[in-house]
Parts: C-alpha cells; sequence; structure tokens
C-alpha cells in the first residue's frame, strides 16, 4: 500500500452533521473534491460503481460512511480485553482469511462514528461499574482503526482520553504503519499499541492492501520510541512451503528494529489460521484466485459459539506451529509476555 487509505466514495448519514466531527469531515471531504452522497441510513446504500459483483465489492471497500453509533452497549472481546469499543467498522485491507468477510457480509464498507464522546461516555460508565479494577477496551474488532485515523483523529482522541483514566486501558491492532499523528498522543502508558505481524509469504500473498512487513516493523519502532507499551499479534499463524524458516525470520526482524527500553513491557498473541463454511463460501467469492487452503479434509473441527464451528490445524501441526513461534519467542524477546496461543 503507497499512502494512506482516501476514500473513493464517501456517504453522509443526516445525524452525522450534528456533530462537530462529523462538519469538520463534510468540509475535509469537500475541500479535497471527494464524491460525497447522503444517505438516510447505512443500510440505504444501494447501486455502488461497478459492473460486476467483484467490482461492486472493492469499491464498497474503498467507500467510507459517515454516521453515529447508535448502539452504546458494548460486547464483550475475549480474550484481549472486557470489551470491544466501537469507533468503527470495516477495513480497507484485502485480507483474504479475514473474519470481517462474513460479518460485513455484503456491505464490506466502512463505517466511521462522529460520536466519539457519547462513546467514551459510555466507556466511562463501565470502567466506573468495574472500578477498582482495570477494565480494558479494544478498538480493532471490527475495524482497522488505524488505517482510517489519519482522516478522523478518533483513536488519538481515545488515546489521551484513556491517559487520563484512572481504571481504564485501551489496545488496538493495525496492518498499517501510518501512525506518525499518534506519537505525540498523552497516552500516560495506557495505550496498547500492537500490531499484526507474520511471515512475508503470508503478507504477500493473503494481505493485499496493507503496509508491508517492513513498514510495520519501522512503525512499531517508531511506537515504541514514543513510550507506547508494544504488543505483536502473529496471526494468522500459517502452515506454508518453508513455513518454519519464514516466522523465525519475522522474529530476526523484529528483534532488529527495536530498542532495549522497548522490550520492557512487550506482549505477543499467537492465532493460528481457521476458517469457517461460510468464510470458506465468501472468501471464494471475493477472491476467487486465492492460494489459501481451505480443504476442511485436512483440518480438525472445533465448535464455536453461535453454533458455527471452526477448522482448525491437525494437533500435531498444532503443536509444531506452537513449538516454533514460542522457541522464536524466546530466543529473541525472552522477557516477552506470551497472551494466549488459541
Amino acid at each position: 500500500m503507497r499512502g494512506p487509505f482516501m476514500p473513493r466514495l464517501v456517504y453522509f448519514e443526516p445525524d452525522a452533521l450534528n456533530y462537530p466531527l462529523g462538519e469538520e469531515l463534510l468540509k475535509k471531504f469537500t475541500d479535497m473534491g471527494l464524491e460525497i452522497r447522503y444517505t438516510t441510513s447505512h443500510n440505504q446504500i444501494r447501486n455502488l460503481p461497478g459492473e460486476t459483483t467483484g467490482q461492486q465489492y472493492r469499491t464498497a471497500k474503498a467507500t467510507l460512511v459517515v454516521g453515529i453509533r447508535k448502539t452504546l452497549k458494548f460486547d464483550t472481546s475475549k480474550p484481549s480485553a472486557e470489551y470491544a469499543i466501537p469507533f468503527a467498522t470495516g477495513c480497507m485491507g484485502h485480507c483474504h482469511y479475514c473474519y470481517l468477510q462474513t460479518t460485513m457480509g455484503s456491505k464490506p464498507y466502512i463505517r466511521t462514528y462522529v460520536n466519539v464522546e457519547e462513546i467514551l461516555d459510555a466507556a466511562d460508565q463501565y470502567m466506573e461499574e468495574r472500578a477498582p479494577e482495570i477494565t480494558r477496551f479494544e478498538a480493532s474488532c471490527t475495524s482497522d482503526i488505524v488505517g482510517i485515523d489519519h482522516l478522523t483523529h478518533t483513536l488519538k482522541r481515545a488515546i489521551e482520553h484513556f491517559g487520563q483514566s484512572q481504571h481504564g486501558k485501551l489496545r488496538f491492532v493495525t496492518k498499517f504503519h501510518h501512525v506518525d499523528h499518534l506519537l505525540d498522543a498523552r497516552h500516560n502508558g495506557k495505550t496498547r499499541f500492537r500490531f499484526s505481524v507474520n511471515a512475508d509469504y503470508v503478507i504477500k500473498h493473503f494481505e493485499p492492501g496493507t503496509s508491508t512487513l517492513e513498514q510495520r516493523i519501522q512503525a512499531a519502532g517508531k511506537v515504541a520510541r514514543a513510550g507506547y507499551p508494544l504488543g505483536f499479534i502473529v496471526a494468522p499463524i500459517y502452515r506454508h512451503e518453508g513455513w518454519e524458516r519464514g516466522y523465525r525470520e519475522l522474529f530476526q526482524r523484529l528483534d532488529a528494529e527495536l530498542d532495549p527500553e522497548a522490550r520492557e513491557d512487550i506482549t505477543f498473541e499467537f492465532i493460528q489460521h481457521r476458517f469457517t463454511k461460510p468464510a470458506k463460501r465468501v472468501i471464494q467469492q471475493n477472491y476467487p484466485m486465492t492460494k489459501l487452503e481451505l480443504d476442511e479434509a485436512k483440518r480438525r473441527y472445533k465448535w464455536g459459539k453461535y453454533g458455527i464451528g471452526k477448522y482448525i490445524y491437525q494437533k500435531e501441526e498444532e503443536d509444531e506451529l506452537k513449538e516454533v513461534l514460542h522457541e522464536s519467542m524466546l530466543t529473541y524477546f525472552p522477557q516477552a509476555k506470551l497472551e494466549y496461543f488459541t
């Protein structure tokens, strides 16, 4: 991905213009000369440009809808946090394996919510209910929030809000390197800035439209130097030819970039590749040329919540993945904390 995300098309929902951020974004996008449309609701968006469903899908991925978040009841977000905090939905990346493929269905456009103060007030209420325990909020369950924050600065506002809180912590993960505007945010160590990283093979073949591994690693170095607690999600851990070497090299490259002081508080999360039957159908429809291995016969079935099970690696293969990843982490980052392997 060359420059930061720029939408091809922007929709505004009516209520969005009742908020300062909504007005600000309308002016910004008008000044940029972007095509702006109005809709009574994101559900009413039809007829996106494109002659085939594939073209329309790509247009949708480059469409931004500016609206408000009506539901201020937060979902839980285990195992990474107590709650998911909803600032945006959807992503401009084209990762073939992404679970948003199925949750977003036929509407994969990106939505950003402008009632930021109301969302943060709701977060404060959750913190009060749990005080004096710490409450962690995950900001990237339904989107890659960093990917649009150069336009909205919602994330920056949230980082500073949690920086001043007594019992709250913020966390998010990104595949983008556009972090410069976040480096001077007054985070006070309350935000864990995580990067999704992977073996080069996986990024090159399955993560189009995202930043390169090199760009992500350099951004992680900047974030660490800005004093943020740092984390890495290695996901999806994917068996491909030479995967052991690929993952060891990933850790070597992280090791080469990060200064000693960045390592005092660093976390890793390991997630093996998995897919569901509905996801497989959508992936093959949206990315018909994908090299992603989606053969149920090679996997074992694991029951999931809501009755939709997922296909994960066979136990023996999973153990090998675990061993290689764990060993690499201990070699290069012996003081890091492994949050989970799933």
